[in-house]
């Protein structure tokens, strides 16, 4: 088996690949838990070559639809066990898909005969407990419904709700900034061992600074593009790829007006934002991640399916944002 050079070299470049939580769910008859390793499996052949071109690699990913379906258990068992708290799942799902990923890219890379140690990291993301997204909840989780399933949740389990994107309606949880990651310094020392590292899952388990400067969890769902945005400014990253379920970034998306983007700027980026082309909960907070990163000094941030990684990064594949 063979090294790959990132893994030796501790100042090769860093990409930061940000998976969306339904990109590890293909459709509402693929939900399982087989299912989820089956698309974890996919990703992650198309995750060996980037590795294979030199780069150091950092993987995020999103929990929309898993914390959902603990929270949904949880509300169906509530009178026969106790209920679990929204942190905690959190937690347990960085646990669950982080050895769906980490597994899935172990095998694949010794299948590829390339010799390139993995590891997941539970990792906590510090809050304002005074953000306002406590008091209004956004962030869509779990699976979709349609608006009669939803506001029958609504009525009777005290869900708040919302239409997603066009896409079906899901329930809301709050979705507060993320401050700083706790485990930043281990995530870094791992990364320049020459480790693969999965890190930040589902933005990372919410929680707050007391007085004495312990921490205790919160209940919500952080962003994991805003969380990878984090740690990719952090990390001094060159390439911030946020992978999800469409093709390129597209303008007018949706309508016989749609045209998909190959290439912009921070200028042009922002001023699509401005028009309202971008929906939140959806490709918004994408959006608003690549500009954050770029303006800190991020290099290029490319948006696209997961199968196109490698022609991504030859720049022949997805949606290209620079300064």
């Amino acid at each position: 088996m063979t090294t790959p050079e990132a893994g030796k070299n501790s100042n090769a470049p860093l990409v930061v690949i940000a998976i969306g939580g339904n990109s590890l769910i293909k459709d509402r008859e693929h939900m399982d838990v087989l299912d989820q390793y089956r698309a974890a499996g996919e990703t992650s052949h198309h995750i060996v070559p980037v590795v294979k071109q030199g780069y150091r690699v950092l993987v995020t990913h999103g929990n929309g639809p898993q914390v959902g379906f603990i929270l949904l258990r949880s509300e169906l068992a509530r009178n026969v066990i106790h209920q679990v708290p929204l942190a905690n799942c959190v937690a347990d799902t960085q646990g669950s898909i982080g050895l769906q990923i980490a597994q899935s890219l172990q095998n694949e890379f010794i299948r590829q005969g390339v010799d390139q140690p993995v590891v997941a990291i539970v990792t906590q993301s510090v809050v304002d407990e005074q953000d306002p997204s406590f008091s209004k909840p956004s962030k869509p989780i779990g699976p979709f419904m349609s608006e009669a399933e939803a506001r029958k949740h609504e009525k009777e389990d005290g869900w708040a709700i919302g239409e997603d994107a066009g896409r079906g309606w899901r329930r809301l949880a709050a979705s507060p900034a993320p401050l700083e990651i706790i485990e930043l310094p281990a995530i870094r020392t791992l990364l320049d061992s020459g480790e693969l590292v999965i890190a930040a899952g589902g933005g990372g388990v919410p929680v707050v600074y007391k007085p004495d400067g312990t921490l205790r969890p919160r209940p919500a769902v952080i962003d994991k593009d805003a969380a990878s945005c984090l740690l990719a400014c952090e990390l001094d990253a060159s390439v911030f790829i946020i992978s999800t379920d469409v093709d390129k970034v597209a303008l007018n998306f949706g309508t016989p007006q749609q045209v998909d983007i190959d290439h912009m700027d921070v200028a042009e980026c922002r001023r699509y934002l401005e028009e309202g082309h971008f929906a939140p909960g959806s490709m918004r907070p994408k959006i608003e991640s690549a500009l954050r990163f770029l303006e800190q000094g991020g290099r290029q941030v490319i948006i696209t399916q997961p199968h196109h990684l490698e022609g991504a990064l030859q720049g022949i594949s997805g949606t290209h944002i620079v300064p």
